[in-house]
């Protein structure tokens, strides 16, 4: 009998170390989730770290809605070092934003009087930067000045999303949520400068296709919070890695104005 005890009070000291050797070797399945964990997850579901870096050029197409019967076409074009052009184009007169990825850009604005080829503002060149990087924010965060803090769970739309918090480099704070499900992002909230005034905005980014080997919106929706008017970007093209003239990064030329039309026919 005293043997039989023995065995048994053996037998559960040796359970209850194995339970606690095991609860100490897998940690990563009690820990709380960090922002690292929700950032990771997302540059695999994109298609990973090293297809993002290898990404050199890029261009998208597609048409740009700014209220109902306010569109037209568009396309950007970017390159490492932070270099970027666009182009939007409504009622037949194209705005163009350029930046040269160091310290100069320039700002075509057709629907301004006395439209000319102007400077960037300092405000201008600090914001385009980060428009000019493909790579977005979550990659070499720290070096790149940004801050980023795990803000908890929330659903959007039925889903379990992952929140978190971006403080840029100017102070500046905004929140990501991504699909906890996917991976991928599903929303942007923080502000944009309408006029004079900061006004609260939400950005959701749909539609995620493959485009040689990594994950792109090909729809994103904007909109000022509690705002019916919904601002669309659809992509119809996404291309990587392919040549871009480095003209297309200096000083813009002021496009051909549209021409006007013509007088009618005078009768007979």
């Amino acid at each position: 009998m005293a043997t039989n005890a023995n065995f048994r009070s053996s037998f559960l000291r040796r359970l209850a170390l194995t339970a606690v050797t095991f609860l100490f070797a897998c940690p990563l399945t009690l820990r709380a989730q960090t922002a690292d964990d929700v950032i990771n997850a997302y540059l695999k579901a994109r298609g990973g770290l090293a297809k993002i870096k290898a990404v050199q050029t890029e261009r998208v197409s597609g048409t740009i809605t700014f209220a109902p019967g306010v569109e037209g076409p568009f396309f950007v074009e970017r390159k490492r070092p932070l270099k970027m052009h666009m182009e939007i184009t409504v009622s037949g007169q194209s705005l163009i934003r350029v930046y040269d990825g160091k310290s100069s850009g320039w700002i075509y604005n057709p629907f301004a009087p006395n439209a000319s080829v102007t400077p960037m503002s300092p405000a201008d060149i600090s914001g385009i930067a980060d428009e000019a990087d493909f790579e977005g924010p979550f990659i070499d965060y720290k070096a790149k000045g940004n801050q980023i803090e795990y803000a908890g769970k929330e659903q959007i739309d039925g889903k379990i999303v992952h929140k978190l918090k971006l403080t840029g480099k100017q102070g500046d704070v905004s929140y990501f949520f991504f699909d906890a499900s996917t991976g991928l992002i599903m929303k942007w909230h923080g502000t944009r400068k309408v006029g004079d005034k900061e006004t609260p905005w939400e950005t959701y980014f749909r539609d995620f296709r493959d485009v040689d080997g990594l994950k792109y919106p090909f729809l994103v929706e904007s909109a000022a919070v509690e705002s019916d008017q919904i601002q669309k970007i659809t992509a119809t093209k996404i291309e990587t890695n392919i040549p871009i003239n480095e003209a297309q990064f200096g000083k813009p030329k002021p496009p051909t104005p549209p021409a006007a039309p013509a007088d009618p026919p005078k009768p007979d």
